[in-house]
């Protein structure tokens, strides 16, 4: 069980709620008879196999990330002027240790739970897709990706996910759970956590690992959030499916010691197929005079992280 005092204790609902909101065929058809003296037709050339879908970005680089959403400060530092915080976030990537290769990260809370039902007493809100396109532009300005936080509320999460689908067929857009804010009918947002299944997850992987597929894109990066052991259940039943790559990473708020044992318990249960990932936060992390940990000891973390999100 992972110690109150490593996660529970620390966390803060209340700052984090925010209330805002193919295939084309070549038709022929029959001439009728042959006629004499005319050459035999020429066979149509038979198309060449597509070529290989693009390199998954995890495969060749470390992932390093902000997150954030319009007119949210205390979601992270991805908000405001986005072309600053891109800067940010390039200085950030700066300060990890020289030899890998690093891929910036865009996480916009595009889907955020609210304290309120709403009309249709899902407790949350989805954003605009101009909000998206503002995104996406500041992640390509870098030469990264952009992933759709999802904080469901009372919705499952397969049709939130499903509501980006014209971003999510873009080649650089994948997608980050937040379960923590996956509540059941009757609890609101906030007042205790949410959770998940990993058979819940697994519907997500095997909904993007068909869009790889059909739109030929590269490995769908999909991330899921986890702040405490009982987030998540049945990890197990979360299977590897072609087209999507999957990152846990770890939520943990607190010293650089809290972090760690909720690290060590949470490592327990990934599995194999799914990469590790952890999450940094510039002010409930370093409460108390506590120092915010360095890229090198994150990255000295066992197995090392595929993928650093800073709040």
């Amino acid at each position: 069980m992972v110690p109150k005092k490593a996660v529970t204790a620390e966390r803060t609902f209340d700052r984090r709620l925010v209330l805002t909101a193919a295939f084309a065929g070549l038709a022929a058809s029959a001439c009728g008879a042959r006629q004499l003296g005319r050459a035999p037709a020429v066979p149509a050339a038979v198309a060449a196999p597509p070529p290989p879908p693009p390199p998954n970005p995890l495969e060749k680089s470390l992932l390093v990330g902000f997150c954030g959403a319009p007119g949210a400060k205390a979601l992270g530092r991805m908000t405001g002027d986005l072309a600053e915080a891109g800067r940010a976030l390039r200085r950030q990537i700066g300060t990890f240790p020289p030899g890998r290769p690093v891929t910036p990260v865009v996480e916009l809370i595009a889907t955020t739970v609210h304290r309120s039902p709403g009309e249709d007493g899902m407790f949350r809100s989805r954003c605009e897709d101009s909000t998206v396109r503002d995104y996406l532009d500041a992640a390509r300005a870098l030469n990264g990706l952009l992933l759709l936080n999802i904080q469901p509320g009372r919705a499952d999460f397969l049709p939130e996910v499903k509501a980006y689908e014209r971003w999510l067929a873009e080649p650089d857009v994948g997608v980050a759970l937040d379960p923590e804010w996956a509540v059941e009918p009757g609890v609101v947002p906030g007042r205790k956590f949410g959770r998940t299944t990993g058979g819940e997850l697994d519907e997500v992987a095997r909904y993007l690992g068909g869009l790889a597929e059909a739109h030929h894109l590269p490995a769908k990066v999909m991330i899921y959030h986890q702040v405490a052991a009982s987030v998540v259940r049945d990890e197990q039943l979360l299977l590897p499916h072609k087209g999507v790559s999957v990152v846990k990473v770890v939520d943990g708020i607190g010293s650089a010691a809290a972090k760690k044992a909720t690290w060590k318990t949470l490592m327990k249960t990934i599995p194999g197929h799914v990469r590790p990932g952890f999450k940094l936060f510039f002010e409930e992390d370093t409460r108390r005079g506590a120092d915010l940990m360095t890229p090198a000891e994150v990255l000295a973390l066992n197995p090392t992280p595929a993928y650093v999100v800073y709040e």
